[in-house]
């Protein structure tokens, strides 16, 4: 029960932080995202079973969310809505804009998994990473990316949908806190600091 209430709490705080969002990036539109602070690090296994860390990304501009494959509420509009961006970005993907998804559910989402998980959503693996890693590890992410991840009874998991922008640089420059944000702004924010 209390993790269905942290969870709804999470989704109406996310509909307010969109919104918010939303109205603040019509009005300031010509100005340049902030600077939140450098994004965490880490260091994880790819899809592939390959070492994975962010600064392999440094000079892309690369979105990081989380996501766990056997999720059937939000992930399924998440990944999806990620892979329409994928495509309408052209040949600046996997050049100059990568995508990482990191699980939450470690236990069950191995490299093999995540590889199937991602070419079931069309995923070009060119551009985009699905990591996993020992839990120790994923928590620590989680926690220092802002995202709330907690295990049910029945093995679900009850987490936040935070999606961050991190610059060429290795800055956190935006995070989309739910799924609803616009796929028109996600990409127009990606492709921006591609001109800075």
């Amino acid at each position: 029960m209390r993790a269905a209430l942290v969870l709804t709490l999470a989704m109406l705080a996310s509909l307010m932080l969109v919104q918010s969002h939303d109205a603040g990036h019509r009005i300031s539109q010509a100005q340049q995202l902030p600077e939140i602070a450098p994004a965490p690090e880490f260091a994880l296994t790819s899809q592939d079973g390959a070492p994975v860390q962010l600064a392999d990304f440094r000079g892309k501009v690369v979105a990081v969310t989380f996501i766990f494959t056997m999720c059937t509420a939000t992930c399924p509009v998440l990944t999806p809505m990620m892979s329409f961006v994928q495509d309408q970005l052209g040949s600046d993907f996997g050049a100059k804009i990568a995508f990482v998804s990191i699980t939450v559910d470690p236990e069950r989402d191995t490299p093999e998994v995540l590889k199937e998980y991602a070419q079931a959503f069309g995923a070009n693996l060119a551009g985009w990473s699905f990591l996993t890693g020992p839990p120790a590890a994923i928590r620590d992410v989680t926690r220092r990316y802002g995202v709330f991840a907690s295990k049910n009874a029945n093995g679900d998991v009850d987490h936040t949908f935070l999606t961050s922008i991190v610059d060429p640089r290795g800055i956190l420059r935006v995070q989309y806190l739910g799924v609803r944000f616009d796929p028109e702004e996600f990409r127009r924010d990606l492709l921006s600091l591609l001109k800075e």
